[in-house]
């Protein structure tokens, strides 16, 4: 995803410009005349670090119901994903009269700012989401991605992956521009950089996958009180259970974030979902690489919060 810093629209003029990042199947731009309504909720998260499962959650407070009227990816579209035209996602999106999720990969200083929204974030250990990363990489149908859009074949063919472990190691060494690649290991944590630096803000949430996982119960709450959302407390067992990723694996085809083919399995999206992958799989003189790596690119606090370890 390559980057650079453009001035949005007039109305935006007054925040500071805007990074506008783009890659063969994302444009931020797409956002910078986007109408933000009074209660819209933006899901910003690098991939493969729980942007569905966030997006489900949301979309199961907001609706009150473990049984969402619709599809997932239609009650919360990806505005900035160019297999959809932009039009017929912004005028899904005007129709709605639900309250509004919105879901991007883009980090928050690509997206106006607006204190009418609620921005989530979401932090995954960077490994758990590589591992994760690599697994969907080939569960993607890139042609159909090229023909949804209009991207040029290849003049060559790609060259093949190494194994796992292998390919782990070179994403934890790759050190080129973040803006310019974000689903890498400074990507990652370029876009947390972000919002680590906005948390104090009342409007920006962080979520961490793992306190998902430890207790999807509290962090429902948790989240439905930042965005003001009362839910009858009879609702609470059920509305859990829908949003755990057993529940919404068993249905991929309703919560997949795909209906135009470019996932080749729907249930494939939903691998496992577990961490501690990644630190499996390199070695200890690797895994230290990793932590100095992260050490050069993050502060201390949020080395602490994403790997969940007491402050140094």
């Amino acid at each position: 995803m390559a980057a650079d810093r453009e001035d949005p629209p007039d109305a935006l003029q007054a925040a500071p410009p805007l990074v506008h990042y783009t890659s063969p199947d994302e444009d931020s731009a797409r956002w910078w005349d986007f109408e933000f309504r009074e209660g819209d909720v933006v899901v910003s998260t690098r991939s493969k670090s729980g942007t569905t499962w966030v997006q489900m959650i949301s979309m199961l407070l907001v609706c009150g119901t473990p049984e969402l009227p619709d599809r997932l990816g239609a009650l919360s579209p990806w505005l900035d994903h160019l297999v959809w035209p932009k039009d017929e996602v912004a005028a899904r999106l005007a129709a709605q009269e639900h309250r509004r999720v919105i879901k991007t990969h883009t980090p928050l200083d690509g997206v106006p700012m607006d204190d009418r929204v609620t921005y989530i974030v979401v932090g995954r250990h960077p490994l758990d989401a590589a591992v994760s990363l690599y697994h969907q990489g080939d569960n993607l149908d890139r042609a159909r991605m090229r023909e949804l859009t209009g991207a040029p074949e290849p003049t060559e063919p790609p060259e093949p992956r190494p194994p796992l472990d292998e390919w782990l190691v070179g994403f934890v060494e790759w050190d080129g521009d973040p803006r310019e690649w974000l689903d890498t290991l400074p990507g990652q944590i370029l876009h947390l950089n972000d919002a680590w630096s906005r948390r104090a803000s009342p409007n920006v949430v962080l979520l961490h996958y793992d306190d998902l996982q430890a207790d999807l119960d509290g962090s429902m709450r948790a989240l439905a009180a930042r965005l003001g959302i009362v839910v009858d407390e009879s609702m609470w067992p059920e509305l859990v259970q829908a949003a755990t990723f057993d529940s919404m694996r068993r249905r991929p085809s309703t919560y997949a974030p795909d209906t135009l083919g470019v996932l080749k399995d729907p249930q494939a999206f939903f691998r496992h979902g577990t961490s501690g992958d990644g630190t499996a799989l390199l070695t200890p003189e690797e895994l230290a690489r990793y932590h100095a790596r992260v050490a050069s690119l993050a502060p201390p606090d949020l080395v602490a919060w994403l790997h969940r370890e007491e402050p140094a």
